[in-house]
């Protein structure tokens, strides 16, 4: 019987093929009461698994192959980090004296207590990092069982073989890099996973978040995997498989004519250049960007230095990361924006509680201004790296022109310190504000003055404007990017910083969705940073758009207030042939 399972694509077309089932998640973790003279030994055994653990996971650091994506060393960098961690490899000794219990159980414990701390965070790829979490501590629960935590290989494999997983690691990925499986399916995952990111990189079709696939796919099933539609098609039937074979055939010839146009210009028909940069997470999606043909990156998140560690990073740290992401980009512009923590994103160093509405909290520009040395010491370094290339400020959250004014007092007081230090810095810094508040997109006029460029972060600006958390499934159907109210703040924001001779760019989703080019190159913007595995998409939309032709539809658009209305006309505007 055919059956449909739904999770989030994550991109690589559809593939077709038999699938292969692996076991990859952990049991039920036994717990067991010890006697005293047990714990010496079994304190022992939990040393020797973290060792063979550590020892695995160099190994396999050392052994990716020469064509792996750029972002495998790094993920596995953090797994070795991860296992490093005293929470992970220490704590777990103290817990088996305490307790008297076994070493999975004091592991489990451990692991817990982090996992919990990751689920806290609200910023999405943040928050996944948890499951890097289970990933090392699943290879040492298998150390701790003698299992081999090699990715199992059948023999022969199938060349149409998918595999179907409870989860996938960095770790995994280094044999998964030369195998012959064509697509993958999980149970888990998010849109951010280290998984999905390195998906995207290998270019293989595949859903993960299922939730049950395991449960529900047989060995050697006939399977479609949509990575376009995020859909698992179990045992189609032969109009179904003929269906997709067609999908798949126009796919591949999309997917052909758009590597044409990686090299070439994002310019309109009428002859408007436009610029398509990228978003980043860490210093590693650098060669992403690079390979995506982005032309600078419009928003780089810098709190990868301030969370899952025990204390405070170093101005030199801080430093030494930006200037090799400044310097990697080779003259291209690249803005960072200062640390966006909160009571959501709560580092263990962190001596400010956990608020009840952490999106309402201390966060963001307000937690800087509360810990102006920390604050200092990220602009120092900011300034510092700004000589080794393009480099912009961006500061987050900003809600009005008093905290704006003060976060640009601080930046004034990071300058004069390294002026009287002799450390040179740029002196024609440019500074940018983002637009995610409604009060700063109605009172842009009175910010315009003092910032050089503004970027509009759509994702937070929806939640804010509609009173949504983007994270809450209950709710996430009303999260619309084309609602009204979130249209007319975009407008605003976009009309007054052209008026005012500023740039102004969108860094959230909506830059990355074809499917709202249109409408905003119709609201005049110019400036795209999305994920670079949007880049070409929406480039396609650039190349095939005449600016004079959207005006008609993007005014109706925009004087509509009724979504139906304004979902019709949006149809209207992406089947328009400009070309004509």
């Amino acid at each position: 019987m055919s059956i449909s399972l739904h999770g989030i694509g994550i991109g690589g077309g559809i593939a077709i093929g038999r699938a292969h089932l692996i076991s990859q998640s952990a049991a039920d973790v036994a717990h067991y009461t010890l006697e005293a003279h047990e714990l010496p030994a079994e304190k022992q055994r939990f040393e020797t698994a973290i060792r063979a653990t550590r020892k695995e996971l160099e190994m396999l650091w050392g052994s990716i192959p020469e064509n792996a994506p750029a972002e495998l060393g790094a993920f596995l960098s953090l797994h070795i980090m991860l296992l490093n961690d005293a929470t992970i490899s220490r704590e777990p000794l103290k817990v088996i004296d305490a307790l008297r219990c076994n070493a999975e159980w004091a592991l489990k414990t451990q692991s817990d207590q982090l996992v919990a701390q990751f689920e806290d965070i609200e910023e999405q790829y943040l928050r996944e990092r948890k499951q890097d979490v289970l990933q090392v501590v699943e290879r040492i629960f298998k150390n701790l069982a003698g299992q081999s935590s090699v990715l199992p290989m059948p023999d022969p494999l199938n060349d149409d073989a998918i595999l179907i997983a409870h989860d996938l690691s960095p770790a995994d990925m280094v044999y998964f890099k030369d195998s012959s499986y064509v697509a993958f399916v999980t149970d888990v995952g998010g849109a951010t996973s280290h998984t999905a990111i390195l998906a995207r990189s290998l270019d293989l079709p595949s859903v993960i978040a299922t939730h049950n696939a395991r449960q529900l796919i047989s060995e050697d099933e006939i399977v479609i995997v949509d990575g376009i539609q995020g859909v698992v098609i179990v045992a189609p039937d032969e109009q179904v498989l003929a269906e997709y074979k067609r999908r798949q055939r126009a796919w591949r010839e999309a997917r052909r004519k758009l590597s044409s146009i990686k090299k070439a210009n994002a310019v309109t028909l009428d002859g408007a250049p436009i610029e398509l940069v990228a978003n980043i997470e860490l210093p590693q999606d650098v060669e992403d960007v690079k390979a995506a043909g982005a032309v600078g990156i419009g928003l780089f998140r810098s709190e990868f230095l301030f969370l899952g560690r025990d204390t405070l990073p170093s101005e030199d740290e801080q430093f030494e990361a930006y200037r090799q992401v400044v310097a990697d980009m080779k003259g291209f512009p690249v803005t960072i924006r200062t640390m966006d923590l909160g009571a959501d994103k709560n580092p263990k160093w962190s001596v400010h509680g956990v608020s009840d509405n952490p999106a309402l909290g201390l966060c963001g520009i307000r937690l800087c201004l509360a810990e102006p040395q920390l604050f200092r010491s990220q602009l120092r370094a900011l300034l510092r790296a700004s000589t080794h290339g393009k480099l912009r400020v961006l500061f987050p959250m900003i809600n009005g022109l008093t905290d704006l004014k003060q976060a640009l007092a601080q930046l004034d007081l990071a300058r004069h310190e390294l002026r009287s230090e002799n450390i040179p810095f740029d002196e024609k810094l440019e500074v940018g504000a983002m637009i995610e508040i409604p009060s700063a997109a109605l009172v842009i006029n009175s910010l315009v003055k003092h910032v050089n460029f503004f970027s509009v972060g759509t994702n937070d600006l929806i939640q804010y404007t509609l009173a949504i958390d983007r994270n809450d499934d209950a709710v996430s159907s009303l999260y619309d990017p084309t609602h009204p109210a979130v249209l007319y703040l975009i407008q605003h924001t976009i009309k007054a910083a052209n008026k005012a001779g500023l740039p102004v760019s969108v860094c959230g989703e909506m830059a990355g969705d074809a499917r709202l080019t249109r409408l905003l190159l119709g609201m005049g913007l110019r400036k795209f940073s999305m994920h670079p595995a949007n880049m070409l998409s929406v480039k396609q939309v650039v190349l095939n758009t005449h600016l004079d032709r959207l005006h008609t539809l993007t005014g109706r658009i925009l004087r509509a207030d009724d979504p139906d209305k304004i979902h019709d006309l949006l149809q209207q505007l992406n089947a328009l042939d400009c070309a004509a």
